[in-house]
């Protein structure tokens, strides 16, 4: 099923423009889901909104926002209100500057979305500036509108389209001295530092994503698919493994580097096989918690 539109608007570039469509790039609808249910009924349960100060039920029609203004005083907002906001960025993705991509640091990166011309629209346009950008090996910085917030956007060619990726805003990011501070420089040993890094060669490669499968969806299914047919289910979960302290580092390390075996330019074998089975059609659906 091909992916549904989540913002349709134009992206301009000086006085050129053309209209673009937002599809989202990633999705979680394969994971297995759960829904709340009555244990005793094994019916699906409904949640309710209850007013905080009379306890009685709202009714969905009477449901809205507000902000609170002082303790338990709140001000209505209204959708209308809020749509009132108006700005540039609510329907057009204006570029702003263009930058080298390894300047913006990993941690502002939020979501990403497939950006692709309107089929109706301008594609020499959206083309031209494809291609500029490719061109240049540079990234864009622009603004968008996205669930009501503005979001600041990093655009990039990707393939024949682009992939716009949404950034957090610097008061978003958290300092990392408010974690690492307590971090104390240590002075390592050559030898240990020099046994550390032939281990990293030795395990050197590429990303390469579709080795990494989701070990805990395949084992959840697997358990449903024991569940769904009568089988019993173990109760105990796996032991941990336990991480007493390293009596010897420098030994460890050698031990390590021995283990891996020779340092060859060999491919790493897959944490998991490429092609998993086909999880079956009926657990494929949305799980349901007994």
């Amino acid at each position: 099923m091909a992916a549904r539109p989540t913002w349709k608007g134009h992206l301009k570039l000086s006085l050129v423009s053309c209209p673009i469509v937002l599809y989202p790039a990633t999705s979680s609808s394969e994971r297995t889901a759960f829904r709340q249910i009555n244990l005793k009924t094994r019916n699906r349960l409904r949640q309710q909104l209850i007013d905080d100060q009379t306890k009685e039920v709202v009714e969905a029609a009477d449901k809205g926002r507000g902000l609170e203004i002082a303790k338990n005083v709140y001000l209505p907002v209204t959708d209308e209100e809020i749509d009132s906001v108006a700005i540039e960025s609510s329907h057009t993705v204006s570029i702003e500057r263009f930058v080298r991509h390894d300047t913006i640091d990993d941690r502002y990166h939020d979501t990403p979305y497939y950006v692709a011309p309107d089929e109706d629209g301008d594609q020499e346009t959206f083309s031209v500036i494809h291609e500029a950008m490719r061109g240049k090996g540079v990234v864009a910085l622009a603004r968008i509108v996205l669930n009501k917030r503005e979001r600041i956007v990093m655009i990039q060619p990707w393939e024949d389209g682009l992939l716009a990726t949404t950034l957090h805003y610097a008061y978003e990011v958290r300092a990392a001295r408010t974690v690492f501070a307590g971090i104390v420089p240590i002075k390592i040993d050559p030898e240990m530092r020099e046994l550390a890094e032939r281990l990293i060669e030795q395990r050197a490669g590429k990303f390469e994503p579709e080795t990494f499968t989701d070990r805990y969806e395949e084992a959840l299914v697997a358990m449903l698919d024991k569940k769904r047919a009568g089988a019993p289910i173990p109760k105990d979960r796996p032991s941990a493994p336990t991480s007493g302290k390293v009596v010897n580092l420098m030994e460890a390390l050698r031990n390590s580097i021995k283990g891996e075996g020779p340092t060859t330019r060999r491919k790493a074998p897959p944490l998991q096989p490429k092609a998993p089975a086909r999880r079956p059609a009926a657990t494929r659906r949305k799980a349901t918690s007994r």
